[in-house]
């Protein structure tokens, strides 16, 4: 029999997690697919004719949703200042350039995920 790398435990507050991000999938270029007994992949970075640059596998909701959370966050902070001498900065340096309101709605998106994802994540 084939060796399984996720519980079923962990599979459902998987999907629980990579259903919360969805709108991220239409932001970013990124998706997570249900890799069965391998756990969930996130997959980002599609080239046509190549594929996706960077596959990582995930058995644990917890570190799926941070992962999801950092891609969300840096997507959110980079975004609006590409092409400017601040995208040289790191993330939470842009951030802190960040109107005290943008800080707060971004904040507040990790609130929204964390509610989403429920007890998936605890």
């Amino acid at each position: 029999m084939a060796e399984t790398y996720i519980t079923e435990e962990q599979r459902e507050k998987c999907r629980k997690v990579a259903d919360a991000f969805t709108e991220l999938y239409e932001l970013a270029d990124v998706v997570v697919a249900d890799a069965g007994r391998f756990g969930f992949v996130r997959l980002q970075w599609f080239n046509e004719g190549e594929g996706f640059d960077s596959a990582v596998a995930y058995s644990d909701s917890s570190e799926l949703f941070e992962e999801l959370w950092r891609i969300w966050y840096e997507h959110e902070v980079l975004t609006p200042v590409l092409g400017t001498p601040l995208a040289e900065l790191d993330y939470d340096e842009i951030f802190k350039t960040l109107s005290k309101d943008r800080q707060e709605e971004i904040l507040k998106k990790k609130d929204y995920f964390l509610a989403l994802c429920g007890e998936s994540i605890t």
